[in-house]
């Protein structure tokens, strides 16, 4: 018969090949900040500039699929669970011009500071993508 520990090293490494064991690890450090977080106290309010950058986060977390980390983010900090600013308001918040695509601030503002970086970083999404298929 398997002992405890045999189950237990068996059942982690199912959970590893599953993709799900970072899942429930982010799903329980997400819970615990919640039961951690005493609303009586209250949070200082975000200020303006904190929640352009959660905003900008929350954009680079959900264009990545680090949903988890996303949870994470938005209980701890309190942003609000919908997106606060579209990408039209940040766009002329910093006076950028209004791209067409779909890649997070980040990306954009990044690629602004170094061009070249933008061809290189394309060059990779193509051959990941080749991969894929």
């Amino acid at each position: 018969m398997a002992s405890l520990g045999d189950l237990k090293g068996v059942l982690k490494e199912t959970l590893e090949q599953r993709g799900v064991l970072g899942d429930i690890k982010a799903k329980i450090r997400a819970e615990i900040f919640t039961a951690l977080d005493n609303d009586t106290v209250g949070k200082p309010k975000i200020s303006n500039e904190n929640m352009i950058i959660n905003e900008m986060i929350r954009e680079y977390l959900e264009y990545n699929k680090y949903y988890n980390t996303l949870s994470v983010l938005t209980t701890e900090t309190g942003q609000p669970a919908e997106p606060a600013f579209d990408r039209e308001y940040l766009h002329k918040k910093f006076s950028m011009k209004s791209s067409k695509g779909d890649l997070p601030l980040f990306y954009e503002i990044i690629f602004g500071l170094k061009p070249e970086l933008s061809s290189e970083f394309k060059n990779v999404m193509i051959d990941d993508y080749e991969e894929e298929e």
